[in-house]
């Protein structure tokens, strides 16, 4: 397998977009990209693209073909990947391994979702069709039900708080305040976090990612040629993907994710390094439990620890480990086939530099930790200059 780099990055704002199409968010993300790069349509020797649910948000299905036409890619493959909310990490993940298998030299990867064009009712009907519909989704859960139970359960089993879970939504929207892409540039205090309306108990409102729309694209190729694009590659250092249950209800301890814990010790071994190596990170907070667990099944904190540590400090961008420097999904939003793709973003952006007023003083290794459903699919990947 050959060194791999990403040489280029592009992104849409996250937000509402009535007035634009699935097409349009997912050209606007892949032309900047091209442009990063001062790369061609010509060039690209395939589309990889990450989408949870647009044919059930937009109607449209054949995507990917469907955005590649519109960059003018023509003849090449270009393939669509469905892994719920991790679904552009996963085409990430298959992208990397092509081009460092030698299949391709220069591959565009996109995510996109477009959930707005339908209301908070169907959106979370939609969203929860990555359950287990037999079982749990037929009971009436929801998403937010469902993470709302690991939340009661990693309470009872370590003591963790509202307090603790309200600590992960003020520190992202502070950081989401200063990324001028984020969906909601709004900073919250404890106080408000902890008296907004209750969605799923104990989860309130300011607990939970946002109904967002938006792509992000980044352009990978084999390193020996990365010089031909930029003077500031970022290496895929390691990256692995790994599945569990989809029901919660078949997990043996809802407090942890398998797929969290196998794929990070996968990508640690690929990137010889470990958990205290990691300068910092992007974590799916789709709910600010998930962050707290992640901080665990990542090794950054021990099990049980990741509430008090956010509220101590631990992950500000002056903390000992920088967590979700971007806002996460609470704040920078949360359009779920384009999540894991913005996730990488944040991370190069922060290697090369180039993030402005959320700059981190040190961002020499970061990691992305990209989770679908309630934990059955996660990517995690590792990035360095």
């Amino acid at each position: 397998m050959r060194p791999v780099s990403i040489v280029a990055t592009g992104m849409t704002p996250f937000g509402v977009h009535s007035e634009l199409t699935i097409r349009d968010l997912a050209r606007q993300a892949g032309q900047e990209c091209l442009a990063g790069a001062g790369a061609g349509p010509g060039q690209i020797e395939a589309l990889y693209l990450g989408n949870f649910a647009g044919p059930s948000f937009v109607g449209q299905n054949h995507l990917a073909p469907y955005v590649g036409s519109a960059l003018g890619l023509q003849g090449v493959p270009c393939t669509r990947f469905e892994a719920a909310c991790a679904s552009s990490g996963s085409a990430f993940f298959h992208a990397y391994g092509a081009v460092a298998g030698g299949l391709y030299d220069l591959v565009l990867v996109i995510g996109v979702e477009l959930m707005t064009s339908q209301s908070t009712a169907r959106t979370t009907d939609i969203l929860a069709s990555a359950g287990d519909l037999r079982g749990e989704v037929k009971a009436g859960a929801t998403f937010p039900s469902l993470f709302a139970m690991i939340a009661r359960r990693h309470m009872y089993e370590f003591g963790t708080t509202r307090e603790h879970l309200a600590a992960v939504a003020v520190k992202n929207h502070a950081n989401g305040a200063k990324n001028p892409l984020a969906h909601l540039r709004k900073e919250i205090t404890l106080e408000k976090a902890l008296s907004a309306r209750m969605i799923s108990d104990p989860l309130g409102l300011y607990d939970c990612s946002l109904i967002s729309d938006g792509a992000a694209a980044v352009l990978l190729c084999a390193s020996e040629s990365a010089g031909r694009f930029t003077d500031k590659p970022v290496t895929v250092r390691g990256i692995a993907q790994a599945s569990d249950h989809v029901a919660l209800d078949e997990k043996q301890d809802i407090t942890t994710f398998p797929a969290v814990k196998a794929a990070s010790e996968k990508a640690y071994r690929m990137a010889g390094v470990g958990a205290d190596d990691i300068d910092f990170a992007e974590l799916h907070d789709c709910f600010t439990i998930a962050e707290i667990v992640a901080l665990e099944d990542l090794g950054f904190v021990p099990r049980g620890q990741g509430g008090p540590a956010t509220a101590e400090g631990f992950t500000s961008p002056h903390g000992e480990k920088p967590v979700n420097t971007s806002g996460g999904l609470k704040s920078k939003g949360h359009p779920v086939g384009a999540t894991g793709v913005a996730q990488i973003r944040e991370v190069v952006e922060q290697i090369r530099g180039n993030c402005g007023e959320r700059q981190l003083k040190k961002a020499n290794i970061g990691l992305t930790e990209n989770l679908g459903g309630s934990g059955a699919t996660c990517v995690v990947g590792i990035f360095s200059a």
